[in-house]
C-alpha cells in the first residue's frame, strides 16, 4: 500500500495514481455499501471471454490455458481469504490478459521529471474544466446542496475532484480494468517497487470480491490504465468501502449515474478526515523559513500554537472569512508547490480538509488544484466557496 512519505508531486501522479484508493483496513465484503446496494447480477453478464489467440510469456496461463503456479498459489489465498469458490476466482484470472500497454504507462520515467506546480496547475484549473464544472453544477445543483448538507463536503470540492478525474465523465478510460489490475499484480514494471505488486493484487482480490457479488461485472468493467471506474475513478477497493447509493435505486454505478458519483466522492472525504465548515487552507502568513516546517506526509501535524512560535500568523484579510477562526482548533500543516524549472516555491497552511484530499491522491499538487479549481467554480456559482 501507498506510504505517507514526502509526497511525489509531478504531473506524472496523477496518471499514476489519480484515483480514489484506500490504505485501510477494509470492512468484511458483505457489509459494503455497495454490496448492500447492489442486485445481483445474471449469469449471462459473466460469460467467458473468448480465449486469446495465442500465448503471451507475460500472460497468466500456460499452453494448455492453466493458471500458471504464482497464479494459481493467488487464486488459492484469495479464495479462502474471502471466502468464494475457488472456481470462481480461477475463471476470472484464466480469463485476465497481460496489458502490454498498461504495463508501459505504469513504467518508471527513465528520466527525472522536474516539478512545475505552475505547470500542474494550469493543466486543471483551465477553461474547460471551469465551463464544464459550471455546467455540470447547474445540472445537479439540486443533488450537490443535498449531499453537502448531508455530508458537509462543499459542492465545489465534490464538482472540482469530478473535473480533474474525468472532465465530467468525458474520459473515463477505455482499459478492461481485469486485464490491467492482474497486469500490474502480477507484472507490475519496476522492480523496485514490490509493494506496487502488492497493492494491485489487493485491488484485484476487491475487484474479484465485487464481481462474485454483482457489484459489477469484472470481465466488462472499463476504466484506466491502473484500474479506475467511472466519473470519480474509483478503484475496486474504494468502490467496496466508500460507494454511495446517491440516487436512491439501491444500485451503485459510478459510470452512469452522476448522483452515485456525487454522493461517493463525499462520502469518501468524509471517511477520511473531512471536517465541515473548516476551509481547506487556513487563512495564514507564513514566515520566510516556511520551507523548514514541510513535513510532507498525508496528515496535518501542527497545532496553531506551534506554527504561531514559528513566525505565522493569521492574514488580515482573508479570501473568505467565512469559517471564522475554528480552523486554530485542528492540527495544521504547511505544503510546498515547488516549481524547479522557475526556481520558485509557493508555501500554503493545509487545514485537514487538505489533507483528506491527499488521500483521494497522494500529491500536494493534486489537492491543491482540486482546492484552486473549486474556487475558481464556486466564484462562478456565487457559493460554497471552499477557502
Amino acid at each position: 500500500m501507498f506510504k505517507p512519505v514526502r509526497i511525489l508531486q509531478v504531473a506524472a501522479a496523477v496518471l499514476l495514481g489519480g484515483c480514489a484508493s484506500s490504505h485501510t483496513a477494509p470492512p468484511s465484503a458483505q457489509n459494503s455499501p455497495a454490496a448492500q446496494a447492489a442486485p445481483a447480477a445474471s449469469a449471462s453478464s459473466h460469460a467467458r471471454r473468448p480465449p486469446a489467440a495465442s500465448v503471451d510469456a507475460n500472460g497468466f496461463v500456460d499452453a494448455q490455458g492453466r493458471l500458471k503456479p504464482e497464479i494459481q498459489s493467488y487464486a488459492r489465498q484469495v479464495a479462502a481469504k474471502h471466502k468464494l469458490p475457488l472456481s470462481h476466482v480461477e475463471a476470472l484470472l484464466e480469463d485476465a490478459r497481460y496489458n502490454a500497454k498498461a504495463a508501459e504507462l505504469m513504467s518508471p520515467s527513465k528520466t527525472r521529471v522536474r516539478r512545475s506546480w505552475v505547470t500542474y496547475r494550469k493543466r486543471f484549473v483551465e477553461p474547460v474544466r471551469i465551463r464544464a464544472g459550471v455546467e455540470f453544477w447547474n445540472q445537479h445543483r439540486a443533488t450537490l446542496d443535498r449531499t453537502a448538507a448531508q455530508y458537509g463536503v462543499p459542492p465545489s470540492i465534490i464538482v472540482a475532484i469530478i473535473g480533474v478525474e474525468t472532465v465530467y465523465g468525458r474520459y473515463t478510460g477505455s482499459f478492461s480494468v481485469l486485464d490491467a489490475i492482474a497486469t500490474l499484480a502480477f507484472r507490475y514494471p519496476d522492480p523496485q517497487r514490490p509493494e506496487r505488486s502488492q497493492l494491485f493484487q489487493d485491488q484485484l482480490a476487491d475487484l474479484i470480491v465485487l464481481d462474485y457479488q454483482g457489484v459489477l461485472d469484472a470481465r466488462q468493467a472499463t476504466g484506466s490504465f491502473a484500474g479506475a471506474m467511472g466519473l470519480p475513478q474509483f478503484m475496486p477497493g474504494s468502490l467496496m468501502r466508500y460507494a454511495a447509493d446517491g440516487d436512491g435505486d439501491r444500485h451503485i454505478d459510478l459510470a452512469a449515474s452522476p448522483e452515485d458519483a456525487i454522493a461517493s466522492v463525499a462520502n469518501f472525504l468524509v471517511q477520511h478526515g473531512w471536517r465541515p465548515g473548516l476551509p481547506v487552507f487556513a487563512p495564514v502568513v507564513l514566515p520566510a523559513d516556511a520551507k523548514s516546517l514541510v513535513h510532507g506526509g498525508l496528515e496535518p501535524v501542527y497545532d496553531w500554537e506551534q506554527l504561531k512560535t514559528q513566525g505565522a500568523s493569521k492574514a488580515r484579510a482573508p479570501v473568505d472569512s467565512s469559517f471564522g477562526s475554528g480552523w486554530t482548533q485542528h492540527k495544521l500543516g504547511i505544503v510546498d508547490l515547488v516549481d524547479e524549472p522557475r526556481r520558485t516555491a509557493e508555501y500554503r497552511c493545509g487545514t485537514p480538509n487538505f489533507f483528506a484530499i491527499t488521500h483521494y491522491n497522494r500529491s500536494y499538487f493534486y489537492a491543491t488544484s482540486v482546492a484552486d479549481l473549486a474556487q475558481e467554480l464556486a466564484s462562478r456559482m456565487g457559493y460554497g466557496a471552499p477557502n
